[in-house]
């Protein structure tokens, strides 16, 4: 177990507002960031990694888009579509899940 810096899961501040609003309790990212149990510390409050897990952007819901702060599936993808110069969704594409608690 590690303390992370947030910026390594969360990118922006957006993000970091959103989960200690309780907004985003999970992140895909291209790889894996952390391992179950690594914490980290945003504006004094601990967050837990609880579940890393090995998925594809196929896997994803519209409750994982809701997790993550999106609306559902399709405006999560349109995030990462301005987010991301040139991305194009594939569903078999690989990704790693990060799902975090407030300790």
């Amino acid at each position: 177990m590690s303390e992370l810096d947030p910026g390594t899961l969360l990118p922006n501040d957006r993000m970091r507002q959103q989960a200690l609003d309780g907004e985003v309790t999970q992140i895909h990212r291209g790889q894996r960031y952390a391992e179950s149990g690594d914490t980290f510390e945003i504006d004094g409050t601990t967050f837990e990694v609880v579940a890393v897990d090995a998925r594809t952007l196929g896997d994803m819901t519209d409750a994982d888009a809701r997790a993550e702060g999106a609306r559902d599936l399709e405006h999560y993808r349109q995030i990462l579509e301005r987010a991301h110069e040139n991305f194009e969704w594939d569903d078999e594409s690989e990704i790693v899940r990060h799902r975090f608690e407030r300790v």
